[in-house]
């Protein structure tokens, strides 16, 4: 069977150094929230972070590639703080019209929190309205990261769906979880505060794995 690769894909890498992880919760944490502007508020950082690197230059290279190649499907992905820019990503690129929705598929790995309520709701919004019903969250096992960040006043909130894989990711050891924070999920785990399974996803240590060049 021939396997057809061909696609736009959009994939955001995580966090890369100690200090930008520093900036990163605090601007999630301390700072006040960045209202999106397709619904809902986002963390700060991850709204900041989206809107420069989309307007210094993936903007203008996405749209390029959209009239290079109007029928790929897009894939828009993205590991850790990676996940939180490809959930904008996908929201930016459905709701601001600059793809056919029904070709557009979100996949995340390890994806924190990343915006409100309404944002969550916005979200699912837009992918139903515009049938863009491939939108996975995939957590592995006790995985830290889908859990944060907590305690805001107004509560950070994920978007559907989650594909959770408990113990081994084999193909076939996942569960899918339709709601936002479904306890039959990893929600239901009473300890969620794994580093490992947040930094080896399928196998592999995410990072060497992108450095080595995914091979």
């Amino acid at each position: 069977m021939k396997c057809d690769l061909s696609g736009i894909y959009q994939i955001s890498r995580g966090t890369d150094t100690v200090l930008q992880l520093i900036q990163e919760i605090n601007k999630t944490v301390f700072v006040s929230w960045y209202r999106w502007i397709f619904g809902g508020q986002v963390s700060m950082y991850f709204g900041d972070a989206f809107v420069k690197i989309w307007n210094e230059g993936m903007g203008e290279d996405f749209v390029a590639l959209r009239k290079m190649y109007p029928d790929y499907e897009i894939w828009v992905t993205g590991h850790s703080l990676g996940g939180a820019i490809a959930s904008l990503a996908s929201s930016y690129i459905i709701a601001g019209g600059y793809a056919d929705a029904k070709k557009t598929k979100l996949v995340t790995f390890g994806q924190p929190r990343t915006g409100d309520v309404d944002y969550s709701a916005a979200h699912n919004t837009q992918a139903r309205f515009c049938n863009a019903e491939y939108s996975f969250r995939v957590t592995h096992f006790r995985d830290i990261v889908p859990h944060i960040p907590m305690g805001k006043s107004g509560g950070y909130h994920h978007h559907r769906q989650e594909a959770f894989y408990q113990r081994g990711m084999k193909s076939d050891e996942f569960r899918v979880c339709e709601g936002n924070e479904s306890s039959d999920c990893s929600n239901g785990l009473y300890f969620t505060n794994s580093i490992k399974d947040h930094t080896h996803y399928f196998g592999k240590q995410v990072s060497e794995y992108g450095i080595s060049g995914c091979v």
